[in-house]
């Protein structure tokens, strides 16, 4: 790989020391445009993209379907988005990626503008004859809200991009030359996914036509497109063969086509226009037809600015500090990559029964990174986007038909399988909890959990017959992550069981999330893998973990004894008493060790043995005012906030997570996040914004408001809601979003009473 100058901030930034955000009255849908705040701004691309944050580069709008995006020649873990800081190759522009997650896939769909023979394959680097792509170097790259434009060297071209929902718009800028062409690359994917079909029609002299179809970690993923060129074609060639791969025993068909024009002259401007959909070419068709029927660029990019501004003016807040604007914008702008929809502007989507679905009367959605997104992702949109909270519980409704259990990772109508637990049946226990399933559904959203907690699969088999998942009966390992994730799935499906009067459900599944208190060794405080007689497993070191083959995944027993945050309550008794928990919890944030050599990557931004990198640990930082000691996390939380959070390509301490970590981030830096697992409260943090403003939709906003609240001055005092004194260390989400003022009086010592009665204190709800 060769490695150029990376460029800190593509954004050109220029923010006056001091800068505050002024805060506006939210509206509904037809505010003006001018009562926006101009957010985007902040929002810089390039976080996430060193590290491991593995965040998505390039041109999208919220939720869309199109991430329009580099490709770049190097694969492996660090290139599950397709894009890397590191890196200073391209081998092609593709319209689907993923954000944030740990394996890679999509990258369908490539075009590639070039000049001269180009070998259509990879090549080899450091060799660019030897294949498709072209070194280019950052300081000629430009990332924002919408917009992505780089120089590919090699081509002396200059490619700009940006997108509606479901079209990708190109604009390329040529030199003068005798053979331009522009080739669509569907062999290349981001590396883990290989093609098994595909076909490509030219239409006329101006339109190509096709679809791919897949099979990597999404193992039957299909696309289709139609592509529109400004320039007129003057001859189409393709390149269509079929080959089996060393370790495979499934044909995988390479189609490359070759666009040709008939010559550019120096600053020529070409554009292609790209319209996908999940269904048919005719869809794709319409599709262009709705969202992109003109050639503007330059106010699709404007349009696409526009659409982000409004979703970033979802919450306005104030701040002194410009990395802390730069942080918040960016983190949200992450957050709404995914879910993607993937549906036409008709309705119709490809299901999960491999049936084309019409006259539909919601918005189907696709990418669903469950096991990290229940945690803050999730709760988050319950909050600012109720009109996608209601179309996501449609979704697993009709995901729940079509496959027979509510999605674990759901991706472009594939259930991946990916990760432990339940986490759909939590997902769906919020959205009940919480208004977002209409009242026609709820029996069938009650019977898609209950099913779905009933199964036996993945085992659940083992915790039914023995009322935990034993080691030595789990062959597939993580006993001790899937048992503690299906007590916290056990438990939503619980709640919804006892909102319905379901009382024989509620009692099965209520006994059932305490399940974890089997895993929980008393001698060495340390949730443990237990085999079938009843005997802890040995040898056992509570700091190593290896990559997905032991008890715990992506962990360790110091991370995992903590995940129990629908029972904090209970998880206290198992200590003993609240002094032995705060002496355990305390110790998690300054135990060292070895972690092992096979321990895994996504063990990252650990504070003791702390890990931030990594979804489980997420809600940990919040059980302090459980035991009325508020304080130790505001102090905690605001570490975190100001030291694994930075506005450079590093700055996020794992894998984003198609919008975890950001989401945890954002719902920090208001002061709460949740902890309950579905339908509860938010505990009370440290608010790292001096005051914001989220609107709820309906006219309603909540602000809330952190006085004298700087640095130094990290830990609340005292608070009131809606000009009243307010005692409790938490707030339920029914009082936020009725709207209103939350206010802290910040200081630089905790307080001594803020939190601390018992009668102020979160409690686990039964």
């Amino acid at each position: 790989m060769v490695t150029k100058k990376i460029m800190r901030n593509a954004l050109g930034l220029s923010l006056c020391t001091g800068l505050m955000l002024g805060a506006i009255a939210c509206s509904d849908k037809g505010q003006k445009d001018a009562a926006l705040e101009n957010l985007t701004q902040y929002v810089d691309p390039y976080i996430g993209t060193g590290d491991h944050g593995h965040v998505f580069m390039g041109a999208n709008v919220p939720f869309g379907l199109v991430q329009l995006g580099p490709t770049q020649h190097s694969q492996g873990w660090d290139w599950c988005s397709g894009y890397h800081i590191s890196d200073s190759t391209i081998i092609g522009f593709g319209h689907m990626h993923l954000s944030g997650t740990g394996i890679g896939d999509l990258g369908d769909i490539s075009f590639m503008p070039a000049t001269g023979d180009v070998k259509l394959t990879r090549g080899t680097l450091p060799d660019e004859s030897t294949g498709i792509y072209s070194y280019f170097s950052h300081d000629k790259e430009t990332a924002k809200a919408g917009y992505y434009s780089v120089h590919l060297d090699r081509f002396n071209i200059d490619v700009e991009l940006t997108a509606t929902k479901r079209v990708g718009f190109h604009r390329y800028t040529f030199p003068e030359s005798t053979d331009p062409k522009v080739i669509i690359d569907l062999e290349h994917g981001i590396g883990w996914d290989m093609p098994v079909d595909g076909a490509l029609v030219q239409e006329n002299d101006s339109v190509i036509s096709g679809y791919r179809f897949s099979k990597g970690w999404a193992k039957d993923q299909r696309i289709y497109f139609t592509a529109i060129f400004s320039k007129p074609i003057s001859k189409f060639t393709i390149l269509d063969t079929t080959a089996v791969y060393e370790g495979s025993k499934t044909p995988m068909r390479k189609i490359y086509g070759q666009v040709f024009f008939d010559g550019t002259k120096a600053g020529e401007k070409v554009y292609a226009k790209v319209a996908l959909s999940p269904v048919s070419v005719e869809n794709a068709k319409k599709n262009m037809e709705a969202e992109l029927a003109g050639w503007d660029f330059d106010q699709t990019v404007a349009n696409a600015d526009k659409a982000w501004n409004e979703e970033l003016n979802k919450i306005v807040v104030k701040s002194d500090s410009k990395t802390d604007l730069r942080n918040f914008y960016t983190a949200m702008y992450h957050s709404m990559v995914a879910p993607s929809v993937f549906a036409d502007v008709n309705g119709d989507y490809w299901g999960t029964d491999k049936q084309v679905h019409t006259k539909n009367d919601f918005t189907n959605y696709t990418t669903f990174s469950l096991w990290d997104t229940y945690r803050a992702a999730q709760p988050l949109q319950t909050i600012i986007h109720p009109e996608l909270a209601t179309d996501v519980a449609k979704t697993f409704l009709q995901i729940f038909k079509q496959q027979g259990k509510l999605p674990v990772w759901h991706l472009m109508s594939n259930e991946t399988d990916c990760m432990v637990g339940n986490p759909g049946i939590i997902v769906m226990g919020d959205l009940f909890l919480k208004g977002f399933v209409a009242d026609a559904d709820k029996e069938a959203a009650f019977e898609a959990m209950k099913t779905s907690a009933m199964l036996d699969e993945r085992g659940l088999n083992w915790l039914k017959e023995y009322g935990y998942i034993p080691y030595d009966k789990e062959e597939t390992f993580e006993s001790v992550a899937k048992g503690l994730e299906y007590a916290i799935a056990d438990w939503c499906v619980a709640q919804v069981a006892k909102e319905m009067g379901k009382t024989e459900d509620y009692n099965y599944f209520i006994k059932r999330s305490e399940s974890y208190k089997h895993y929980f060794d008393k001698e060495t405080q340390f949730m443990r893998g237990l085999s079938s007689t009843g005997t802890f497993r040995v040898p056992f070191n509570p700091l190593h973990s290896t990559h997905r083959e032991d008890d715990y995944t992506e962990g360790n027993a110091w991370q995992y004894t903590w995940l129990v945050p629908h029972d904090v309550n209970g998880l206290i008794g198992l200590f003993g008493s609240e002094e032995a928990f705060v002496t355990k919890l305390d110790s998690l944030f300054t135990i060292q060790g070895d972690l092992g050599a096979e321990a895994s990557p996504d063990i990252s931004g650990l504070i003791g043995q702390y890990a931030h990198g990594n979804e489980p640990s997420h809600h940990v930082l919040y059980l302090y005012p459980f035991v009325g000691q508020q304080w130790k996390t505001a102090e905690k939380v605001r570490e975190v906030l100001t030291t694994l959070y930075f506005d450079k390509p590093a700055g996020i301490s794992g894998n984003e997570d198609v919008g975890q970590m950001s989401s945890w981030y954002i719902l920090s830096a208001l002061g709460f996040y949740p902890m309950a697992p579905a339908g509860g409260d938010y505990i009370f943090g440290s608010p790292q914004m001096k005051e914001a403003t989220i609107k709820l939709g309906g006219g309603k906003t909540f602000t809330v408001i952190a006085k004298n609240n700087n640095p130094e001055n990290k830990y609340i005092q005292s608070a009131k809601l809606n000009g009243k004194p307010y005692t409790k260390s938490y707030i339920n989400h029914r009082d936020v979003i009725a709207g209103g003022t939350l206010e802290f009086e910040m200081g630089a010592q905790p307080s001594k009473t803020f939190g601390v009665d018992k009668a102020d204190r979160p409690v686990s709800v039964k």
